[in-house]
């Protein structure tokens, strides 16, 4: 009797067809942390990442607890002659038959979606539709009863997407018409990663153990079916990964590059497991890995094609236990990382800008990593799970790489920091810091600088700039005569001309060349004593759809023309006709006085320092260009050399590749760091102009520059810098360029996905129509849009004005 129920089961067969649908581009990933999940790849094609798969299903659903196990094949291609889901759900099945298990199973195979070809190949009814891919709905189903009734375990195999021919996804998918773009791809997989069990983690018990394996199509980087390598496509997850090595002939280079690749792009691999060919493959393995991952060795595979391989799985059992511990015991260290991060956090760090009182645990927010625009973030609300959250302030002003580049960048810093390590730069030449300065002066510093100067970040940069214009200054007024330093010289105190609002840094001297404020207060910086003449700048801003002009108290005429007061529109505000009217004439003398006023004091004003077009840190201001316009022409008449701080307004942040493009005059230095590197390392560089450079030329060293830093240059910054100045520039891709590569512009990008147009927009630009319905709202005070630039300002009062 005992014997009869072990054996008894039923099958169900289902076939549903409707027309394939797609639906709007995925909401922010939503991963369950209630169970482990991982992400199966293979070295190559045809290395036996389904007979793992089975392995592991056996070892984790033949066992005396019940358990849940989902098996999921995103692509698979050679359908129906072959599929993966419907292998893993008959050798389970027949395992448990012939192990005895003593608890209940029900195992089901489902096919979701299939091309025309296979529709017409499993029913008989697709020619002559129109459809690219339908939904297939194709359903299997066993129920194997055990020696125990009540609860038992549950395996569930999903495929997602079936095209006929034996061949790679891209070429299937083109072939038979059913191509299925990546974001369909993510949504369904995240869909079958939601409810695939059928369980909820807070309604699984503490006796119901889950487990999810998703099995890749062919090798790690294996095309998907729209073209993208699988090791991008499914990158957003980043899922931990099982890498099913090669143990054949070759296989030792397979599987090593399989793992730096997976490595490369951000994954964790938890083992690396691969069938005994006789090669002992693993020993070099394990020599090259170093212990970094464990290796384990599977049986060797039968090549008799009729073997059902019941007994290679009953000798690989203590293989596929093992690995199956292994992979519990990596999900439970890493779900109690995640946990403890927060309290670890409060107790090491010192974070910058933060008041630690006031941060509360549930405050901290833990970052496991970023893909393009999104970080994937660990929350806890109940129930344990991974999501996306968008970074809204852009890693502090400095993330510009989508995906693709963000790839593209960790593999060329690899390859710099694989072939030069750390080069010191003085006196030397290196392939990465050349191409950076010569990308930089054709493009940032394109017809006015000469020169490079690499430092470690923007403050530096600053500091740089301030040491080059005071010499310069010195030269050009006879202050410095042939680089001797005088007596008279050394009693010369040099002063900066600044803007109110201005921010140029948190180090010493780049603090004293600006305006008082929070930063440079007693309690931040008692040594700051404002080195500087800091005017109050006219700013322009958007309000109930118009651009209004708004002058500071010094600088209000009696009589105002209307044209100048306010703007129909953002052209209006930098229209170079601008400055044949009575406002330019108006900031002309104004700015003429308060040269002529400080030029009477002991203190010499040796350089002009601003931020081009938009004070950043000091609040999202933007400053009438013609303000600043008008300002530089009357320094440089003057012989006042002028720095632009493009630290963050550089690199395409206002829609050009640097500021001075929208103010139609050019400085004499300018620093730039942040978006230089796409964000991803520190690097900076002031260029200046030759006449500059000139100032520091002379017969004794103590007349050059005396600075530096130990990384000036470095190599992993430099190729970063000039990988992403070609990136943006690039219309092929940077989307939001226009064809001649010179500013960036508003893109609708439109996806085909099997026969259906998506459309979705990328928020680079800002769209005029939602800029002007903001800056309507009764709540909103001002409105800055520029480039990729947003900033409001709400109504307030009182203790929250500002």
């Amino acid at each position: 009797m005992l014997r009869l129920r072990r054996n008894f089961h039923f099958s169900r067969h289902f076939l549903l067809l409707k027309p394939f649908s797609t639906a709007a581009p995925p909401p922010p990933l939503h991963l369950p942390l209630s169970h482990p999940t991982y992400i199966v790849w293979g070295s190559n094609t045809s290395v036996g990442k389904t007979l793992v798969s089975a392995g592991l299903a056996s070892s984790f659903l033949l066992s005396d607890s019940p358990s849940h196990f989902l098996f999921l094949k995103p692509i698979q291609t050679g359908f129906p002659s072959d599929s993966d889901s419907r292998f893993v759900f008959h050798k389970l099945s027949s395992l448990y038959r012939r192990r005895h298990a003593r608890l209940s199973l029900l195992a089901s195979d489902h096919v979701l979606n299939a091309s025309l070809p296979v529709l017409n190949t499993v029913s008989g009814c697709g020619d002559g539709s129109e459809l690219a891919m339908c939904e297939l709905g194709r359903y299997e189903e066993q129920r194997l009863v055990g020696e125990e009734s009540g609860l038992g375990s549950r395996l569930i195999c999903k495929t997602m997407y079936a095209w006929k021919e034996a061949v790679s996804p891209h070429l299937a998918a083109e072939r038979e018409s059913g191509v299925v773009d990546d974001a369909l791809v993510i949504q369904s997989l995240q869909s079958c990663l939601n409810s695939g069990l059928g369980v909820s983690g807070e309604s699984e018990g503490a006796e119901t153990r889950a487990m999810c394996l998703v099995e890749t199509a062919g090798g790690v980087a294996s095309p998907g079916p729209s073209g993208s390598l699988q090791c991008d496509l499914y990158r957003p997850f980043r899922l931990p990964c099982l890498l099913v090595g090669d143990g054949r002939l070759g296989g030792i280079s397979g599987t090593i590059s399989a793992y730096e690749t997976l490595k490369l792009r951000g994954y964790d691999v938890a083992a690396i497991i691969f069938a005994d060919n006789g090669l002992e493959n693993e020993v070099v393995l394990s020599s090259h890995l170093r212990d970094r991952v464990p290796i384990l060795v599977l049986p060797p595979i039968p090549v008799d094609i009729t073997d059902d391989l019941m007994d290679w799985f009953d000798n690989s059992q203590k293989v596929f236990d093992s690995l199956k511990e292994i992979m519990l015991s990596a999900y439970s260290k890493r779900l109690n990382g995640l946990r403890e991060m927060p309290k670890k956090a409060k107790n090491i760090f010192w974070w910058p800008f933060t008041q630690h009182k006031l941060v509360p645990d549930e405050a901290v927010t833990v970052i496991d990593s970023r893909c393009g625009e999104n970080f994937t973030v660990f929350k806890d609300q109940g129930h344990e799970f991974m999501t996306q959250q968008f970074d809204a302030c852009a890693s502090w002003w400095t993330q510009g790489p989508d995906a693709a580049l963000q790839t593209e960048l960790a593999s060329d810093m690899g390859y710099a920091a694989a072939r030069f390590g750390h080069v010191m730069f003085p006196e030397n030449v290196y392939e990465p810091a050349l191409e950076c300065a010569e990308l930089l002066l054709a493009g940032v510093g394109k017809d006015w600088a000469s020169r490079v100067y690499f430092s470690d970040n923007g403050s530096t940069a600053i500091e740089i700039a301030l040491k080059m214009a005071f010499r310069k200054f010195s030269i050009d007024h006879g202050i410095l005569d042939s680089q001797e330093c005088n007596a008279e010289a050394q009693r010369t105190e040099l002063m900066v001309l600044a803007l109110n609002g201005s921010y140029h840094g948190d180090t010493l001297g780049a603090m004293e060349a600006q305006a008082p404020s929070c930063y440079t207060g007693f309690l931040q910086q008692p040594w700051y004593s404002g080195r500087g003449v800091f005017l109050d700048p006219p700013t322009v801003y958007m309000h109930g759809g118009k651009w209004y002009l708004s002058l500071p108290v010094g600088l209000q005429p009696e009589t105002l023309r209307l044209e100048n007061a306010f703007f129909n529109s953002r052209d209006e505000v930098f229209d170079e006709k601008r400055d044949g009217s009575d406002l330019a004439e108006i900031y002309s003398a104004y700015l003429s006085q308060q040269l002529s006023y400080s030029s009477k004091s002991k203190s010499l004003l040796g350089a002009l320092i601003m931020e081009p077009v938009i004070q950043g840190a000091g609040g999202m201001h933007m400053v009438d260009p013609l303000f600043q316009r008008v300002l530089v022409k009357e320094c440089q008449d003057k012989k006042i050399p002028v720095i632009f701080d493009e630290v963050f307004t550089g690199f395409w942040r206002l829609g050009t590749e640097t500021a001075a493009e929208l103010l139609h005059c050019v400085p004499d230095i300018a620093c730039f760091a942040k978006l230089m590197t796409g964000g991803i390392i520190p690097l900076s560089a002031t260029l200046a102009s030759n006449s500059v450079f000139e100032s520091f030329i002379g017969d004794s060293k103590l007349a050059a520059l005396l600075h530096g830093h130990s990384y000036s240059a470095h190599a992993l910054g430099c190729t970063a810098a000039a990988k992403s100045i070609k990136w943006f520039k690039n219309p092929q891709t940077n989307l939001n360029i226009n064809s001649e590569g010179t500013s960036l512009r508003e893109v609708l990008l439109k996806y085909l996905s099997v026969g259906i147009h998506l459309f979705y927009q990328r928020l680079q630009l800002w769209d005029e129509n939602l800029v002007y319905e903001i800056s309507s709202h009764p709540a909103v005070k001002r409105v800055v849009a520029l480039g990729t630039l947003f900033a409001l300002e709400l109504q307030a009062d009182g203790s929250n004005a500002g």
